[in-house]
């Protein structure tokens, strides 16, 4: 298993989309000292911890956590947000790198210190205890993209307090991170995702679970680099929602 934080040739490359004029759903509150957009009816029993990307509150991603919460007539969420990088995320004036030495000392600096697994693994269970309490909620699910998809495997292993996981565009796909998963996953890759290392990944599984390829699409199309502007792109986003909401339907 893989702790070690790294930046993903598809993460560096696409750069990210600013959505326009959606006015998120929910409002924020404070979870474990945690800035935490949270959206859904408060009556809901059922929660969807999402792990953002490196760019952290991107309209397409708070676009993302209301349509989770939402949808689904029969089993609606509370959907929550946490600001893991407290306030500095990436800059997407970084993206991509390429040979700029600055960008590239930046960039190396984030994943070092605020995108570092081991500083965000240990928060999760304290953030989902936390909102049992406080938000009643019983039955938990957890969804990351790109950056967070590597959370989100790290964090469905024995122990885990979730029920399933979704990985969207994930970074850092890790063949041993695979055999330890312990419930039913989800993994959407875009046409970016190194396919040996999907597959590879795949074969280590031993949990229900689905691989749905999105092979038109770029790294990050569910969140921050998803042009919604463009047609073919917001049908592959809600697409992609859709398959996550049916996988959690299935299994919680």
């Amino acid at each position: 298993m893989s702790t070690e934080s790294t930046q993903s040739k598809a993460c560096c490359d696409t750069p990210a989309v600013v959505a326009k004029s959606y006015q998120p759903k929910g409002d924020y509150i404070e979870v474990d000292g945690l800035k935490t957009y949270a959206t859904g009816s408060k009556d809901a029993k059922q929660g969807i911890l999402v792990v953002y990307d490196i760019f952290g509150f991107f309209p397409q991603t708070l676009q993302g956590a209301d349509i989770l919460a939402y949808t689904d007539k029969e089993k609606q969420y509370q959907v929550f947000i946490p600001d893991f990088f407290e306030g500095s995320p990436a800059d997407i004036s970084w993206y991509p790198p390429g040979d700029d030495k600055d960008k590239q000392q930046k960039l190396g600096a984030f994943f070092s210190n605020q995108a570092a697994p081991p500083k965000t693994l240990p928060r999760i269970p304290k953030i989902v205890e936390e909102l049992k309490k406080s938000r009643g909620v019983e039955k938990w699910a957890i969804v990351g993209y790109c950056w967070g998809g590597k959370i989100v495997n790290l964090s469905s292993m024995e122990g885990t307090p979730f029920k399933a996981a979704a990985a969207c565009h994930p970074a850092m796909v890790a063949a041993d991170d695979a055999p330890g998963v312990t419930i039913p996953y989800a993994m959407l890759p875009s046409k970016d995702e190194p396919k040996d290392d999907v597959e590879k990944w795949e074969k280590g599984l031993k949990v229900d679970h689905i691989v749905e390829w999105f092979p038109d699409q770029v790294h990050g199309w569910m969140a921050a680099r998803g042009d919604l502007e463009d047609a073919k792109v917001k049908s592959q986003y809600e697409r992609g929602y859709k398959t996550v909401l049916d996988f959690f339907h299935k299994h919680i």
